[in-house]
């Protein structure tokens, strides 16, 4: 489900964090899936659970997560809207760094574009998952 890079120079619980939000956004989290314990990820990823413990409070911040006392924790059952504002600093901050690994891979840009629209296409829901949706 997540997957966590070592030499990203990111943060884990951010790495954690954004990764959640890419599976809810995608679609690969549907409103109401339940989500990992903190200690069930933590022992996954072989990660401190206080690391998994800050992703979880920020998702929650965020209002993607709600948690049920006694049930666990689930993707919320309506997802909040992002503000223009907050929306483009996202993709901002993304597309830096997808640009700062490019560069460092000594990639051209028109190979890097080749990558993120084959990245794009991958995002897409496919179309079994829209039916599923309906």
């Amino acid at each position: 489900m997540l997957s966590l890079d070592p030499n990203d120079s990111r943060p884990i619980w951010r790495q954690i964090e954004e990764g959640f939000a890419q599976l809810v956004a995608g679609g690969m989290l549907a409103a109401g899936s339940a989500i990992p314990s903190v200690r069930e990820l933590a022992r996954e990823m072989a990660v401190n659970p206080a690391t998994v413990a800050k992703a979880y409070q920020r998702l929650t911040d965020r209002g993607l997560f709600a948690v049920r006392r006694g049930e666990g924790t689930f993707v919320a059952a309506s997802l909040p809207r992002l503000s223009t504002r907050e929306r483009e600093r996202q993709l901002a901050a993304g597309a830096r760094r997808f640009a700062a690994l490019a560069r460092s891979l000594r990639v051209e840009l028109p190979e890097a574009r080749s990558a993120l629209a084959a990245a794009w296409e991958e995002a897409l829901p496919r179309p079994e998952e829209e039916a599923a949706d309906d």
